[in-house]
């Protein structure tokens, strides 16, 4: 699958392995261009009342707002990561998610209206908020479909995301019939894409990171999101086959090329594909005693 076509293409492989600078680089933009369209539309409104304040004023009036959003906006993801709104706990997770724009909007709101004012102070003039309560109330309503939109469009881009790059899904007993391999040790997942469903072996996983309300699995060049937590997905895998080396990364063993032990007592694995993943002390005591031979 490409994003795009003709010489400049890219798979969705080539975007994975680098999806944290795009990612990064998208957002950028977007607030940048949020700026920019906010403040034309505000100066070119007040423009057309006669309105008495300066060009700059805008600028400082939209930007500060934005800029706030970009820096609060991790913690957006954040909440997200630990209160995701899935099957099962979408009622309770949207509650503490609408309570949380509180304290967000205020944080917003205080930072702004402060930068605002070391500005104007700057620039030899004051900057007057106006009715705290009546405008506190009134960018409250703004952060609250802000907050909404965003979370909105970190969902979207998920889902978008998976349906490119496939998503794994654990085989499980069928309605009739007995399962043609354990279900409690699954030799292959199914994968769906774009609409499309295929098989791929578990002893093709090399390694699998933790990614949100996902786990990625890697098999070569190709990555698969499953629905799983990293626990109950090594409750699933063979002990014999597969470890775990850090609370986010699972390593299959016969993958593992080197182990390089650091100064802080941890260490590193160097993989045969040449990926490196972290080992914490917590499991370094557990790997050596599967690597031994029994």
């Amino acid at each position: 699958m490409n994003f795009y076509t003709g010489s400049g293409s890219m798979t969705v492989q080539e975007y994975l392995a680098r999806r944290r600078q795009f990612e990064v680089g998208f957002w950028g933009v977007f607030f940048v261009a949020q700026w920019a369209v906010q403040f034309a539309l505000a100066y070119f409104d007040h423009r057309r009342w006669g309105s008495p304040f300066q060009p700059w004023e805008f600028l400082v009036w939209e930007g500060t707002s934005i800029l706030m959003v970009a820096i609060l906006f991790p913690l957006i993801l954040f909440l997200e990561h630990y209160f995701p709104l899935r099957r099962g706990k979408v009622r309770r997770n949207l509650a503490i998610h609408l309570l949380f724009t509180l304290p967000w909007s205020l944080i917003h709101v205080s930072a702004m209206v402060a930068m605002r004012a070391a500005i104007y102070h700057l620039n030899g003039a004051s900057y007057n908020f106006g009715n705290w309560p009546v405008e506190l109330f009134y960018e409250y309503l703004k952060d609250l479909q802000t907050y909404a939109a965003l979370l909105a469009s970190v969902y979207l881009y998920r889902f978008l995301l998976v349906r490119l790059q496939g998503e794994a899904r654990i085989l499980t007993e069928p309605d009739e019939g007995e399962a043609v391999e354990p279900v409690d040790r699954p030799e292959r997942l199914l994968v769906k894409k774009l609409g499309k469903e295929f098989l791929v072996n578990v002893r093709d996983i090399e390694w699998v990171e933790a990614a949100g309300n996902y786990v990625n699995l890697h098999l070569g060049d190709r990555i698969y999101p499953l629905r799983e937590t990293m626990t109950k997905l090594l409750d699933r895998l063979d002990p014999a086959s597969f470890a775990r080396t850090h609370r986010s990364y699972i390593v299959r063993l016969d993958s593992i090329a080197e182990i390089e032990p650091l100064e802080s007592g941890d260490a590193r694995i160097h993989l045969i594909c040449g990926q490196q993943v972290p080992v914490s002390r917590r499991y370094r005591d557990q790997l050596r005693a599967q690597l031994m031979p029994a």
